[in-house]
């Protein structure tokens, strides 16, 4: 088997060449997730400075090793790193990828992570899920085993069924219906977290949702757990649903499982389409964004650029409320072109509005403005940009 070297952080690993990467590639190792890794390896480091004891780590699925054996070396006060996997190769190459960078407080085991967890019962301060695919079969087993006041990292890339692009198999393993609209990845990642509360909801465990963003083809979220039956159910008011106008866009967000949800939008008298249960609670905590941006000038990371505008970006929005208006969307609907970005933020801000740009995609803008009022401002930008260029 031909194999090359990596340098991430402060470890080399040994990866084995392959063409592709897929489920199928011999032992897997993906480059284009180095900035997952890196935004986990601070996520960690920020949280760790938050206790007073050492943490147990279990990554999930293993492969290469390359995970554990970062979180051995980057970040401080590590007691132990268990890997898992359940292909044998990846757990050979990850022990030789621990001893090729001297890490002994990792071990390597080959076995289920559904298996593993319940077979560590209550050891684990810090559990990383991060699947190829789903992570629904394997979040009942995190939310038992990981210790009250624990952190939870959890990655989804099957972002087509979050998303509404098929929604059968959303419905099947997030008990969700999605909806394709332009915030569908914000959807997505609040129908995830509400999966996610209902799964700690079984165990009296409610969450805190220090950081959450949707990047390349998956989404992924960081939380607090701890434990309590009335904060658990005070948590469970975070989840509702979301209805949405296709005509004119309007949107509307309701709390509670079974909420009186309106089926006709107010505005333009077209039927609403409904997402839901989601999380309709904090995606990102502004704090512990705000902490960490500190916390990178920290560390020796390859993506530190790119993990900084994606840090910076969530900071901006994350007090911003639910859902985001796409531009193009909104000028389409007003048959017409659309003004310069700047301009409408610039105008929204005046008029004492929130207003931000948002990760999840290029051309939204998150504000509380009134829809109509929006609507209005937008043409208005129009017509001073067109009275400017005659």
């Amino acid at each position: 088997m031909d194999t090359h070297y990596i340098e991430e952080g402060l470890v080399k690993i040994e990866v084995p060449d392959f063409e592709k990467v897929s489920s199928k590639a011999p032992v897997f190792y993906n480059p284009v997730m180095e900035l997952n890794r890196d935004i986990s390896v601070v996520v960690l480091n920020q949280y760790r400075k938050t206790l007073d004891h050492d943490v147990v780590i279990f990554d999930a699925f293993g492969g290469t090793g390359i995970r554990g054996a970062r979180y051995s070396k980057e970040i401080p006060g590590v007691e132990k790193v268990l890997v898992g996997d359940v292909n044998p190769l990846a757990v050979e190459i990850a022990r030789k990828n621990m001893e090729l960078n001297e890490i002994t407080n990792v071990d390597v085991e080959k076995n289920d992570a559904n298996v593993l967890l319940q077979s560590n019962k209550g050891l684990f301060d810090i559990i990383d899920i991060d699947p190829f695919g789903t992570p629904a079969m394997f979040t009942q087993s995190t939310a038992i085993n990981i210790r009250p006041g624990g952190l939870i990292c959890i990655s989804a890339t099957d972002t087509s069924a979050l998303c509404g692009t098929y929604h059968d198999p959303c419905l099947r393993k997030y008990g969700a219906q999605p909806q394709k609209t332009e915030y569908c990845h914000e959807n997505g990642i609040r129908i995830l977290l509400a999966f996610i509360a209902r799964n700690l909801a079984v165990n009296q465990k409610y969450m805190h949702v220090l950081f959450s963003h949707s990047t390349e083809h998956y989404m992924r979220i960081y939380a607090t757990v701890k434990r309590g039956g009335k904060k658990t159910n005070e948590s469970l008011n975070n989840i509702g649903f979301i209805s949405h106008c296709t005509n004119c866009l309007h949107r509307q967000s309701y709390n509670g499982f079974v909420p009186p949800v309106e089926g006709y939008c107010p505005e333009c008298g077209e039927k609403y389409v409904t997402a839901g249960p989601l999380w309709l609670g904090n995606i990102s905590d502004k704090e512990f964004i705000a902490d960490m941006i500190e916390t990178v000038d920290e560390l020796k990371l390859n993506k530190k650029d790119d993990l900084l505008k994606l840090f910076n970006q969530c900071y901006e929005e994350s007090e911003g409320p639910i859902t985001f208006y796409d531009i193009h969307k909104l000028c389409k609907s007003l048959k017409t072109s659309s003004p310069k970005m700047n301009d409408v933020i610039d105008e929204i801000r005046k008029r004492g509005y929130f207003i931000s740009r948002t990760h999840f995609k290029l051309t939204g803008l998150r504000t509380d403005m009134p829809l109509n009022e929006l609507k209005d401002l937008i043409l208005k930008v129009k017509e001073e940009t067109l009275g400017n260029d005659v």
